[in-house]
C-alpha cells in the first residue's frame, strides 16, 4: 500500500495533525474521511463491492464509494476524487451531513472517523477500478435495507451503521433537489 497521510481531527472536525492511513487505522485515532452515496435518476444506490486486495473489508458490499482528504485537500475534492478513483465517475456531489463513528474491524483496525457524508445523482455507467472495487449494483433503499437486516456479514461495519439514516436524508435531498 502507498504511503498515505490522513488528516488527524478533534471532535469539532478541527486539524490535530496527520498520520500514515494505516497507522492511524491501527491506533485507531479520530481521522477525518468521505463517503459518497451516489443514485442512479430511479433513486437506487450505487453500491461497490469492495476489491478483496484491500487491507480490510476486501470483498464486502459498500456505498458507492469512501477515503480520505488528503493533507490540505478541502473534502468536497477528496469525495470528487475518491469517485473517480474507485468508480470513474465525476458528477455533481452535495454535502449532505457529518458523522462520527468508532467501529472496530475484525483484523485489529479500527475505523475512527469523523465521516463528510456526499449525495449523487448520475445515470453513468461505472468503469470500476480493479484495485478499489471488484463489482457494483444498483439497489432500491428498501430492498437494501432488508437485506443487510438479513446477511449483515456481506456489508461493511460503517455502512451497515450509516444506512439507516440514509433514506431520510435521500428524501431531504430530493425535496431540495426540486425546489432549487
Amino acid at each position: 500500500m502507498a504511503f498515505t497521510e490522513v488528516i488527524l481531527v478533534d471532535e469539532r472536525d478541527q486539524p490535530v495533525g496527520r498520520m500514515e492511513k494505516l497507522k492511524a487505522h491501527r491506533e485507531g485515532l479520530l481521522h477525518r474521511a468521505v463517503t459518497v452515496y451516489l443514485f442512479n435518476p430511479e433513486g437506487d444506490l450505487l453500491l461497490q463491492q469492495r476489491a478483496e486486495s484491500k487491507y480490510h473489508c476486501g470483498g464486502l458490499w459498500s456505498n458507492t464509494c469512501c477515503g480520505h482528504p488528503m493533507p490540505r485537500e478541502e473534502t468536497a475534492s477528496a469525495a470528487q476524487r475518491r469517485l473517480y478513483e474507485e468508480m470513474g465517475l465525476n458528477c455533481a456531489l452535495t454535502p449532505i451531513f457529518t458523522l462520527q463513528y468508532r467501529l472496530p474491524l475484525s483484523n485489529g483496525l479500527v475505523e475512527h472517523e469523523l465521516g463528510h457524508v456526499f449525495f449523487g445523482i448520475s445515470g453513468q455507467t461505472p468503469k470500476l477500478n480493479p484495485g478499489e472495487a471488484m463489482a457494483y449494483r444498483y439497489q432500491p433503499l428498501t430492498a437494501l435495507l432488508a437485506e443487510t437486516q438479513r446477511d449483515p456479514a456481506l456489508f461493511t461495519p460503517w455502512f451497515l451503521l450509516t444506512l439507516p439514516d440514509i433514506p431520510p436524508y435521500f428524501n431531504e435531498f430530493l425535496r431540495l433537489k426540486h425546489a432549487g
